[in-house]
This record gives C-alpha cells, sequence and structure tokens, in this order.
C-alpha cells in the first residue's frame, strides 16, 4: 500500500507541476482556462472556483489545462434559433440557455436573428410577444447552458489564437519548465535534509553491510593514507578505491585522538561496462543553505545531460526501445526505491520529473516540444499555419504515442510480470 501511495504522490506532483506552469502562464497572458484536470477519463472530483473547473480525474495517464480556443468554442447560434435569456441589473444577458428553457421560468425567450459571442458580444432578435428587433449586449463573461451543462463564453481576447506568439509559446513551454523548477527544488531540500557533499578526505554515510562497515570503518572517519600513499581528498579517496576492486587495500585514519590501520576490500560494481571497486561510502557532507542551493541546480543540470545522453543513445540504436519504461515499469522502480528510504525516493522524483520535462520538449506532435516547433514555423513564415492542419498532426501524433505507450507498457509487463 505504501507503494502505491508513492506512486500515487510522486506522479500527482509531476502532473500537477506541470500543468501548473501552463496554468499560471495562461492566465498571465489573460487566456480563460475552462479545467485544470489530473489524469485523464471520467472525473473522480471536481471543484469550480471562478472561471476554472478544477478535476481529479480516473486514469494517471497525465493531465492537460484546457484553454479556450483550442477547442471548439462554443454552440453556433443561428438565424431562427429560440433561446432563453436572463439579464443583470444593467440589462446586459448574463445566462444564454440554448434548451431547456422550461426549467428557466424567469427566463425572457428570443429569436435569434444574428448572435455574435466573441467580438461585438451581441445577440440580435426578436423577443417573444414583441415585433421590433432588437440588439441585446452580453455580458463578457455570460454563461451559456446547453443540456444542463454552464459553460463560460469566451471573447475573442479571451482565446489562445488571439494573444502574440511569445505568449502562447511561453503557456505551452512552462509546463516542462516547471519541471525542471519542481526537481531543482526536490533537490535543493534533499541537500538541506542530508546536507552537501564535500570534497574533505573523510568517510559521510555509510552503506549498512557494505565492504567499510564490515571492515570496521565509520563515518567521520578521516583518511590520511590507503597503502601507505597520502590523500587529501575525497576524490582521491574514490579514485583510489574505484581502481582496486576485491583488492585488499589498508587504510590509516584519524579516528579522534586515535589513528588506525584498517584492512577493507573493495567489492565489484559495473559501471557503463566497467568494473569498479566499491566499499560502500559517500562523501561527507555539511549543511550549508546556500551550497544547498547550488547543489540543487547543479543536480538538475547533471540529470538533464543524462538524460540528453540516454536518448542520444536511443537515436543512434545502442539503447533499444524495449528498454524503455512505462508507467507499470515507472511503479515497480518506485515500489524498490521506495525501501530505501524518503531521501532516495525524493532523488527519483527529481530525476523523473527532469525526465518529464524533456520527454514533452521533444518535437513530436501531441507533445509540447512539437507545438513549440509549430510556432517556430510561424515566426519564420509570418503567419500561422492552417489549424485544422496543425490539428490533424497533433491528433496523428497523438495516436502514435498512444501505441507506443501500449508497446512499452507490454514490455514492462512481460519484463516484471510474465518472466
Amino acid at each position: 500500500m505504501s507503494s502505491i501511495i508513492a506512486f500515487i504522490v510522486i506522479f500527482g506532483a509531476l502532473v500537477f507541476f506541470h500543468e501548473l506552469g501552463h496554468f499560471i502562464f495562461a492566465k498571465r497572458a489573460g487566456i480563460l482556462c475552462r479545467e485544470f484536470a489530473i489524469g485523464l477519463g471520467p472525473k473522480v472530483f471536481y471543484h469550480r472556483k471562478g472561471e476554472t473547473t478544477y478535476t481529479l480525474r480516473l486514469l494517471p495517464l497525465g493531465g492537460y489545462v484546457r484553454m479556450a480556443g483550442q477547442d471548439p468554442e462554443m454552440v453556433d447560434l443561428k438565424a431562427g434559433h429560440r433561446i432563453g435569456v436572463l439579464f443583470n441589473e444593467k440589462e446586459e444577458i448574463v445566462k444564454i440557455i440554448v434548451n431547456g428553457k422550461d426549467r428557466y421560468p424567469e427566463a425572457r425567450v428570443i429569436e435569434v436573428e444574428q448572435a455574435d459571442l466573441e467580438h461585438q458580444l451581441t445577440i440580435r432578435g426578436y423577443e417573444d410577444g414583441e415585433e421590433e428587433l432588437k440588439t441585446f449586449s452580453i455580458h463578457r463573461e455570460a454563461v451559456l447552458v446547453e443540456d444542463g451543462v454552464e459553460s463560460q463564453i469566451s471573447p475573442w481576447d479571451r482565446q489562445f489564437d488571439s494573444k502574440t506568439l511569445g505568449q502562447r509559446a511561453m503557456a505551452i513551454f512552462a509546463g516542462p519548465l516547471f519541471n525542471f523548477i519542481l526537481a531543482f527544488i526536490v533537490f535543493t531540500i534533499i541537500a538541506i535534509i542530508q546536507g552537501v557533499p564535500t570534497n574533505e578526505a573523510k568517510l559521510g554515510p555509510l552503506v549498512p553491510e557494505g565492504a567499510a562497515v564490515e571492515a570496521g570503518l565509520a563515518e567521520g572517519d578521516k583518511v590520511i593514507s590507503i597503502n601507505g600513499e597520502a590523500v587529501s581528498s575525497w576524490k582521491d579517496i574514490q579514485a583510489t578505491i574505484q581502481k582496486n576492486p576485491q583488492t585488499e587495500m589498508q587504510f590509516t585514519v584519524q579516528r579522534g585522538e586515535e589513528t588506525l590501520n584498517i584492512s577493507v576490500t573493495p567489492t565489484i560494481r559495473e559501471v557503463e561496462d566497467q568494473k569498479i571497486g566499491v566499499i560502500g561510502a559517500y562523501s561527507p557532507m555539511e549543511k550549508d543553505f546556500f551550497q544547498s542551493i547550488v547543489y540543487g541546480a547543479k543536480e538538475t543540470y547533471f540529470w538533464t545531460i543524462e538524460i540528453f545522453r540516454l536518448l542520444g543513445k536511443l537515436v543512434t540504436g545502442q539503447f533499444s526501445i524495449d528498454m524503455l519504461s512505462g508507467p507499470v515499469g515507472i511503479y515497480v522502480s518506485t515500489e524498490t526505491i521506495a525501501k530505501s528510504g524518503i531521501i532516495n525516493l525524493m532523488k527519483w522524483a527529481g530525476v523523473l520529473s527532469i525526465n518529464l520535462g524533456i520527454m514533452n520538449l521533444l518535437p513530436l506532435p501531441a507533445l509540447d516540444g512539437g507545438r513549440l516547433l509549430f510556432f517556430l514555423v510561424e515566426a519564420i513564415r509570418g503567419k500561422p499555419l492552417d489549424r485544422q492542419k496543425e490539428g490533424m498532426v497533433h491528433f496523428v501524433g497523438f495516436a502514435l504515442l498512444i501505441m507506443l505507450m501500449i508497446v512499452v507498457t507490454w514490455n514492462d509487463i512481460q519484463r516484471f510480470f510474465l518472466q
């Protein structure tokens, strides 16, 4: 159960921060955000505040911010359409009832001659019992009711496509950007909790049952020499250990007022097809708030470069698609890492957040990177591409991504449960 909770918390945090980036910058640009959703599929929970509905959906496969103008806007009120309308004290229409007018006995009925819900915000028509053609003003935040469902109208200046290229690009880019920000925050918190690695010639935290503990070394031991050769930094200690897997080594350490000679035999670990020695010891730590911030930035940079390196291997064929993991693989890894402690789980969350940010920036249809690519083409051409063609490209891209997710998930199931 704890593994499931850990997975839900991590997944929810990653998606929440990603969508929060989209949401904040869309709102800054004045775009009407109809829905802020975590998950996909049927609604499990929803709460409306202001002009946005916040929803939690059943399937943990992502999330979205539904911005006005990205989907077909409202119904088309054509000539001859009979609608019910409610007015405020300024005689502005605040509610338009498309059907089910009998539920609103106080509504006035209008036969539409012409309606503009985006630019002029007016409805011209004949009110029941009158022969005079009138023009009625619509409030900018009027609500349209169809089949019992209310949705706020969106004037053109509140729609996504009405914004400048820079505003639209930033609203899309902010999602992945917030994943990098989340990773930075997580790594910084880790450094504040456990300290920042230093280069002193001391032993930091030790792994239980590691070679260092078994030999009798202790955290805080100052290493004077190894095999008679003086060491002056943690890097010296680490390099010497890595060069001597399964070779007995003599550590001369200072512990308090004592000087001790301790024999240690490093075990073997394979790293990128190389065998190195390890004794189960980390670098010494010190707690410093400003250094923690630097550490958070360095770790974010390191894992960003590392993930790009792995992507490069995938492109060149050095990394097989069978090695990719989907939600099932991430859950299994989270379950394993959760057993090693909260710090390692936080590190895993930071790495996953960077991975999500990078994956979304790939220039593929249906991803944020694909949309940014279309914005780049628009900037070069000086005008946007045909929206229908762009929408079709994103639809096909989304279908292909779903197929890839199915393949990856099946590989995960085979790897973890059918072998």
